[in-house]
């Protein structure tokens, strides 16, 4: 009898929290709120559904491929296939609080939840808006009105 060890939905879970987001090394896809959704089933073939923070976003495929090559070395998988979803759309709201918290200590990104003034990830100083566009569609650009630091800001 041939009983082989299957990963379970919790260390799949896991195993993507250790993916980072390519442009934030040390900062989960898990924890800027990609991921969707697992589905695992008997055979051991896993669907893995992402949100890309925007659908342009060049970074789409090197996550993709990070999260199947981690998938791929669970027991018991068999196949992995991860799809990009259209729906629900991806918004700040789903940054937990420790990767804003690990965006403004590691990389001077602030996060703009809606209804919130953007502070400065340095003296906390409410900051203003030099542009609506930063060098991608989820992110702009902010003026520190205390030390003057340029803040990139992640939004929606």
């Amino acid at each position: 009898m041939n009983l082989e060890i299957l990963a379970s939905v919790q260390d799949i879970h896991l195993a993507i929290e250790k993916v980072n987001d390519p442009e934030y090394p040390g900062i989960s896809i898990v924890d800027l709120g990609l991921l969707e959704n697992i589905k695992l089933n008997e055979i051991g073939e896993v669907v893995i559904q992402l949100i890309p923070t925007f659908s342009g976003c060049p970074a789409l495929q090197m996550i993709a491929q990070d999260v199947r090559e981690i998938i791929e070395k669970l027991p018991g998988v068999k196949k992995v296939d991860v799809v990009w979803l259209n729906s629900p759309v991806w918004s700040v709201n789903r940054v937990t609080a420790k990767a804003e918290k690990d965006l403004a200590e590691k990389f001077t990104v602030a996060v703009q939840i809606q209804g919130r003034k953007v502070k400065c990830p340095r003296c906390q100083s409410e900051t203003t808006i030099k542009s609506h566009f930063g060098p991608s569609r989820c992110r702009s650009i902010h003026v520190c009105s205390g030390c003057n630091e340029v803040i990139e800001t992640l939004r929606d």
